[in-house]
């Protein structure tokens, strides 16, 4: 495949991510990855450089692009070597003229960035929260160190901050290495295991997690608990709650598993209302924090769902609440970085429950935001996380 034709071909996977963008449908990963499967002569090296193409583009602009072609046009503007490739050649796209739409960039649409600068999101930061992620793993605690775990890597990785944590470069096939199989360790963003260890989990107690999931931070919790305590995970999805059953199997962790009927949470919990020690409620959210890994989903958000994020965060955390023993505690993290799904469904909390208290934390990064903490790809090189932990008196 010329250069030019795969140019092309990235303009076509951008329109069909538009159109799915249009009609709420599928997400971008599996909108392209449906548009190759159908083009299964198109060689790996090519499917890579016309994936990375169009992602570059979805980064660049802020506004849903009018058609694949601006979008693309707006990432040739300051590339003149993409720019050439604009040549009309066969399956290459037609030349550039002069006053065809061009989409503009930004950090996301003028509504939601307003949002973010009120947030304390500088408009600077476009480039950290959209940028590439690299690929953090969690040493199994239940199984092995990090020290150890690095030994036998068969790439070099680099130590991050959270306990259990290890650094590779993104796109590394880690869940083809038999220390996968083994369950040596999980994928798990350094951002995520940090908010894990703010619950301060130790062995012999009982825990929630209220809202698990395929279980990325039950499993990190279970390998706190080193298999003494009461590990229950919760959540209102049977699909993903499913997945975790062969996750904590191949991870050597013991863990329950609920399936929780929307606005009836309560009756699958009552047995454990006012007994568990300490509850994780990894709340649904807007995402804003991980849109280096899906930077289309910054085009999906609106006004009217963040409204019902908040609904939804502010009735997690008053279930997740009732389930937590005098001087148990709670951790509450959402992967945003809006001010309206953190600090204030915390505050509005505390507001109105008197016999709770912010704990003060420490977990070698963040930086102070309302009664908790925050996480950014710019400060700490993580995914975007709030979290705060609050005990009850």
């Amino acid at each position: 495949m010329t250069p030019a034709a795969r140019v092309q071909s990235a303009i076509e996977v951008l329109d069909a991510v538009i159109a799915s963008v249009r009609r709420e449908g599928a997400s971008a990963e599996r909108v392209a990855a449906e548009w190759l499967r159908a083009r299964r002569f198109i060689g790996s090296k090519d499917r890579r450089a016309i994936r990375d193409l169009a992602w570059n583009a979805i980064r660049l602009c802020g506004e849903v692009p009018a058609t694949g072609r601006a979008a693309m046009l707006a990432l040739a503007k300051d590339d003149p070597v993409l720019a050439s490739l604009f040549d009309g050649s066969r399956y290459g796209p037609a030349p550039i003229l002069a006053d065809e739409p061009v989409a503009a960039p930004g950090l996301a649409p003028a509504w939601l960035e307003e949002r973010l600068v009120a947030s304390g999101i500088l408009r600077d930061r476009g480039a950290a929260l959209l940028g590439r992620a690299p690929l953090d793993l969690r040493a199994n605690r239940l199984k092995t160190t990090r020290d150890r775990l690095a030994a036998t890597l068969p790439v070099p990785s680099t130590p991050t901050q959270a306990r259990d944590a290890l650094r590779l470069p993104g796109g590394t096939p880690v869940e083809t290495w038999p220390a996968f199989a083994e369950g040596l360790f999980e994928v798990q963003d350094t951002g995520s295991q940090l908010t894990c260890s703010a619950l301060e989990v130790v062995p012999g107690e009982a825990v929630v997690d209220l809202c698990a999931g395929a279980g990325g931070k039950t499993l990190a919790l279970a390998a706190a608990m080193q298999g003494e305590g009461h590990l229950i995970a919760c959540d209102i999805d049977r699909t993903r709650l499913s997945r975790l059953g062969p996750r904590a199997h191949r991870a050597g962790a013991q863990v329950e598993t609920r399936l929780l009927n929307p606005g009836r949470e309560m009756e699958a919990l009552a047995d454990w209302q006012g007994k568990a020690d300490a509850v994780m409620i990894d709340a649904p959210c807007s995402g804003t924090g991980t849109w280096r890994r899906g930077p289309e989903a910054r085009w999906r958000l609106t006004p009217q769902s963040l409204a019902r994020y908040a609904r939804m965060q502010a009735d997690v955390l008053r279930i997740g609440a009732a389930l937590v023993r005098p001087g148990g505690r709670l951790t509450y993290v959402v992967c945003s970085l809006l001010d309206a799904e953190g600090p204030d469904v915390v505050a509005g909390f505390l507001a109105g429950n008197s016999g709770w208290r912010a704990a003060e934390q420490q977990v070698g990064a963040g930086t102070p935001r309302g009664a908790g903490l925050r996480l950014t790809p710019w400060d700490d090189s993580t995914d975007g996380f709030f979290f705060a932990t609050l005990h009850r008196l």
